[in-house]
């Protein structure tokens, strides 16, 4: 994807699938969901459903601008934790570039599975803390 905003309905829809199953704390769900979109699209759809879940924890309104990673203990934080923490900032900053090849590492640290259930954990964790306030 090159535009932040853009998505495939397909995409959105996986997305709302990962979020139902990870916000009813089904973590094999979310991981069964990934893997049917890596199986019909692709890293390349798994990638693009990623996006849309930072996209949900990011919001609409986010001012254009360059916008800085402040994640206290970043450096002592699992891969995991990391990764979601450098994917969001990626996102934030309309730096499709720098998710892609965060995708990338993490596929070929053999990371990306962790890093993609870590991220649905975080987009629900954003969702109730937004629901609470």
């Amino acid at each position: 994807m090159t535009d932040r905003r853009d998505g495939s309905d397909e995409a959105f829809t996986d997305a709302a699938e990962i979020l139902r199953s990870a916000l009813a704390g089904d973590s094999d769900g979310v991981a069964d969901v990934f893997d049917a979109v890596v199986d019909r699209s692709g890293v390349t759809g798994a990638y693009d459903v990623a996006w849309c879940l930072a996209a949900t924890m990011v919001g609409d309104d986010v001012p254009a601008g360059g916008w800085a990673l402040d994640f206290p203990g970043i450096d002592e934080a699992g891969y995991d934790a990391r990764w979601v923490a450098r994917f969001i900032s990626a996102y934030a900053n309309s730096d499709d570039s720098t998710g892609e090849a965060l995708f990338g590492a993490a596929l070929a640290d053999g990371q990306l599975p962790e890093c993609l259930l870590t991220l649905a954990g975080s987009a629900v964790a954003t969702l109730r803390r937004r629901r609470a306030a």
